[in-house]
């Protein structure tokens, strides 16, 4: 009886231990992460390392690097905004040429919409300020007549 008990317990074993695939994948899983962490270990270190000799070399050269970084900081800032603004430019005058010549570039109906509005609102002020203009002149005509 014990032979027969013995083997659905080796065979429950079998059935429940990984496959070999996995046990490879597991592995392969361990070496690699193993790898990455002793390289980040190392980096760290070197950087440390790094750090603690450069320190008393930047503190020395701190009134030299300080306004030189600066300098350069603002020329490469000064590049950078004259370039947007050639790039601003050229964007530019390449939409009012297409729109100009008659193309349809995007935003050209706000604009017609805008100008439409903007021409309304100017003719209907230059026609506000002529009749005020001849009730102003009236009413002066009129104070001259009775005085």
């Amino acid at each position: 009886m014990s032979s027969h008990q013995s083997k659905p317990t080796t065979q429950d074993l079998y059935e429940k231990a990984p496959s070999t695939r996995q046990t490879v994948k597991f592995l392969t899983a361990i070496t690699i992460g193993a790898t990455l962490l002793f390289l980040s270990a190392l980096t760290l270190t070197g950087t440390v390392l790094a750090l603690i000799l450069a320190t008393p070399v930047l503190v020395l050269f701190s009134p030299i690097l300080v306004p030189a970084g600066t300098v350069l900081f603002m020329a490469f800032a000064g590049f950078c905004f004259s370039g947007g603004c050639g790039v601003a430019a050229i964007t530019s005058l390449s939409w009012i040429y297409s729109y100009v010549t008659g193309k349809h570039p995007p935003g050209a109906d706000q604009l017609d919409y805008a100008r439409m509005k903007i021409a309304g609102t100017a003719r209907d002020m230059t026609e506000r300020a002529k009749e005020y203009g001849l009730s102003v002149q009236s009413d002066s005509s009129t104070t001259r007549l009775t005085s």
